[in-house]
């Protein structure tokens, strides 16, 4: 099935207690679209960068079969760029620099080839942005996935609720779950969040695994506990790529088929923390997914007497 694909393309500079890196490519749409990319071969982006982005980066998606007709090359302008730097616990962190360039005035243009996809995945950018995207398409997609974050909670709220009724499910973690619903438990919360239009919701909690809701349905994941955290940037965008890469190779959108696109997710956000930036997810064989998904699955499964 084919999976289109919305966010930031960019440039991030990093620094954690294992070290720090230079200018390097980065950006939401990347990480979902290269963790995607392992499961479905139809995989579409709607992003934009100025001319400062290497050809080389865009022909490097282009061999993960990531079709950028709808990347947007502005000439005489930057690309979007953050630079951010993790304390020892790897959970919190300092933005040191945010340019937003051409980001500050994307307007998503859909390519005609990419108008009718069967699955749809937001990448966390304005709210309005998305909602325009969605607006744009010839048919509605069979699913729509949306991430978001507390800045736009922050500063474009009524936005954000006018587009969470056009999606299907919500990918936000547990801060912003409490912040967007007033809610602190994460039960409590996700039915005011559901009640504003999701029928699904993901909390994504980081190093304790994520949480799936729909109905009076909750399922639990666990995260992989991993000897060396080098870089968390992009984990949850690749869990996001996962998951959505998953239900579009199934085809599949059941309860069920969402616990293990979880899994898959998890297992693809494991990979990613392992090395700098999109370093570990680029060249991740099938052997090694399935002995790390067999690894997730071993972590909470017990068998009753």
């Amino acid at each position: 099935m084919s999976l289109l694909v919305t966010g930031t393309v960019a440039f991030d500079a990093i620094e954690t207690p294992f070290g720090k890196t230079d200018k390097i490519i980065g950006g939401a749409a990347t990480y979902i679209s290269l963790a995607a990319s392992y499961f479905t071969k139809d995989v579409g982006l709607i992003a934009v960068v100025g001319d400062d982005f290497p050809q080389e980066y865009i022909d490097l998606l282009n061999s993960k079969n990531i079709n950028t007709d709808g990347l947007q090359v502005k000439h005489g302008e930057k690309s979007f760029f953050w630079s951010g730097r993790y304390f020892n616990d790897m959970n919190s962190r300092e933005t040191l620099i945010t340019e937003l360039n051409v980001l500050a005035d994307f307007d998503p243009i859909v390519p005609a080839s990419q108008s009718s996809p069967d699955y749809l995945m937001l990448g966390n950018l304005s709210p309005q942005v998305q909602s325009t995207l969605i607006s744009r398409l010839a048919k509605q997609p069979k699913l729509v996935v949306m991430d978001t974050m507390n800045f736009w909670m922050d500063i474009a709220l009524e936005d954000l609720k006018k587009t969470l009724k056009m999606v299907d499910v919500l990918t936000i973690n547990d801060e912003e779950a409490r912040q967007l619903s007033g809610e602190y438990s994460l039960l409590k919360a996700s039915r005011v969040i559901r009640d504003m239009g999701p029928q699904y919701l993901i909390i994504k909690k980081g190093e304790h695994g994520a949480l799936l809701f729909h109905g009076n349905q909750v399922f639990s994941a666990p995260a992989m506990l991993l000897e060396d955290v080098f870089d968390p940037t992009g984990a949850g965008d690749t869990f996001a790529g996962g998951f959505i890469g998953w239900l579009a190779y199934t085809d599949d959108i059941s309860f069920e088929n969402m616990k293990r696109a979880i899994v898959y997710g998890s297992a693809m956000a494991s990979f990613c923390v392992e090395k700098f930036g999109t370093d570990n997810i680029l060249n991740i064989d099938e052997n090694q997914l399935l002995q790390r998904v067999k690894a997730f699955r071993e972590l909470s499964y017990v068998e009753m007497l």
